[in-house]
């Protein structure tokens, strides 16, 4: 499993610490919530909701350097749309890897 990063963060904020620490409050406020949203909707059976909320937790997970993990969001993503939850459980052990890594950062 991929290991979650903060490079492109690094990349984009080059020397400005500031961007670089409110970029990852802004990751750590929306994140939890997103998640939830994500857990709610998946279990009231909204696939076409869940997949909006995949979308957006899909940048993230770009953002945080796990390639492979933003693949499997975007077919994902893609399969919701047509109410196939196949990949839930992948996707989340993913969501519980980035929640216990934004704990340590």
């Amino acid at each position: 499993m991929e290991t979650p990063n903060l490079e492109y963060i690094k990349q984009l904020a080059g020397d400005d610490v500031a961007f670089k620490q409110k970029f990852i409050a802004i990751l750590k406020d929306e994140f939890p919530v997103e998640k939830k949203e994500y857990a709610k909707t998946l279990q009231e059976g909204k696939t076409k909701e869940t997949a909006l909320i995949v979308h957006k937790l899909k940048h993230k997970l770009n953002i945080l350097g796990l390639e492979n993990a933003y693949r499997l969001a975007v077919t994902y993503e893609e399969e919701l749309k047509m109410e196939n939850t196949a990949l839930k459980e992948e996707f989340s052990s993913i969501l519980e890897t980035i929640e216990s890594y934004l704990k340590t950062i």
